[in-house]
């Protein structure tokens, strides 16, 4: 879905900004049948909907949030979050082996219906691959980035062909041009990735695998954005995930690398991901606006959440301690993810980002991690807008 700059009515210049609020303040922020929302400033009409429900119970959004562009806040669903909260939370699966003969294949977007959602979700694969979610999640349980892991050179040929890709922004400087979003030479970096990502999986990939190149290249070009709409959301991150499922059904990719996978390779895209976001200025695809959990990311706060599970000192709420995010970003995935975002987003916390906000309320790591890990199924991966551009071949079939 490409993000769509919400129009305004009147200027910014003396801190004047659009509030969604409920004409009846004595009312439920959720109540049906409101009046058009308007602009607390100048009263004209604003098109965003009303916040959904609160991520827990302990901290409520209040009756209004600003509106900050690109972003597209859909329509709330009354239901999903209750619905979230009542299912099951996804658990790790060991990812079954390919055996010859080979059946590689050049993958195919086919999820176009809510319908061919629910089929791929009650599918072998579908489980499969949000259960090698969970299992990377649990992979890094209670572990720093620095500990000590398991890296074999599958791995390291891994984060060194990221840190190539890394290099390649320093090579391709973004053009001078009046938009402020989506700088064009992003298309150059892309471009280049395209006509190398071949020989970049030779590097790792052992000679009986070569063949499968023609099937995951296109999940692992993909990873990056999209070079028509310069946009970067979780449905790129979700086809990294998908890649690195890939590597693991052919036995490239082991269990016991797993810890590895998160603290090394994972860290290194992130690395990657973050400097393209701010040296190409990508537009989040897809955006839900303030009311998302991130811009551009979903599964660094999953891992992250893992990563803290038991943690002495350090609770949900320590987010809003500014010391402890910066003496900790380089260690924990989750709070890498919230300095980035107080580095590149102002105002208060709380308004630009109400959902993350909320989740510090949780009383502890655990029920965040399990929270994440179903709200990651429910908002990523059951959207159509989000798994229409999903890629089924061989490796992950559509059944």
């Amino acid at each position: 879905m490409e993000p769509q700059h919400q129009p305004t009515s009147c200027k910014t210049e003396d801190h004047h900004h659009h509030y969604l609020q409920n004409p009846s303040s004595s009312g439920s922020p959720h109540a049906t049948n409101l009046p058009t929302p308007t602009c607390c400033k100048c009263g004209a009409p604003t098109p965003m909907a009303a916040p959904p429900p609160s991520f827990s119970d302990i901290s409520p959004p209040p009756n209004y949030r600003p509106i900050r562009a690109p972003a597209i806040n859909l329509p709330p669903n009354p239901n999903s979050q209750q619905a979230i909260i009542l299912a099951p939370v996804p658990q790790p699966l060991s990812v079954p082996q390919i055996s010859p003969p080979y059946h590689f294949q050049a993958p195919s977007k086919i999820i176009q219906s809510p319908d061919d959602l629910r089929r791929f979700h009650d599918s072998f694969p579908g489980k499969h691959f949000l259960g090698f979610v969970a299992a990377l999640s649990d992979s890094i349980r209670a572990k720093k980035i620095s500990d000590p892991c398991h890296e074999s050179p599958t791995i390291a040929t891994i984060v060194s062909i990221l840190q190539t890709l890394i290099q390649w922004v320093d090579e391709i400087p973004p053009t001078k041009q009046a938009a402020r979003y989506g700088n064009v030479s992003f298309r150059s970096w892309q471009e280049r990735l395209s006509q190398t990502s071949d020989s970049l999986m030779l590097q790792f990939l052992p000679e009986h695998l070569h063949a499968s190149t023609i099937e995951i290249v296109p999940y692992f070009t993909d990873s990056f954005g999209n070079p028509s709409r310069i946009d970067y959301g979780t449905g790129h991150e979700t086809n990294f995930a998908a890649w690195l499922y890939c590597l693991a059904r052919m036995g490239v990719i082991k269990e016991e690398d797993y810890p590895a996978v998160v603290a090394r390779v994972f860290v290194k895209y992130l690395d990657l991901m973050r400097k393209l976001q701010l040296v190409y200025c990508l537009e989040p695809a897809g955006s839900h606006g303030v009311w998302g959990l991130d811009d551009y990311h979903f599964l660094p706060f999953i891992f992250g959440s893992s990563q803290l599970i038991g943690h002495k000192y350090m609770k949900p709420k320590s987010i809003h301690n500014d010391d402890i995010v910066e003496n900790f970003s380089k260690e924990y995935l989750y709070i890498s993810g919230i300095e980035f975002i107080k580095k590149v987003k102002k105002g208060p916390f709380s308004e630009h980002s109400p959902l993350l906000d909320d989740i510090s309320g949780v009383p502890n790591w655990n029920k965040v991690n399990s929270g994440l890990l179903k709200m990651y199924k429910a908002e990523v991966l059951e959207k159509v807008p989000i798994m229409q551009h999903f890629l089924f071949g061989w490796l992950i079939k559509w059944e």
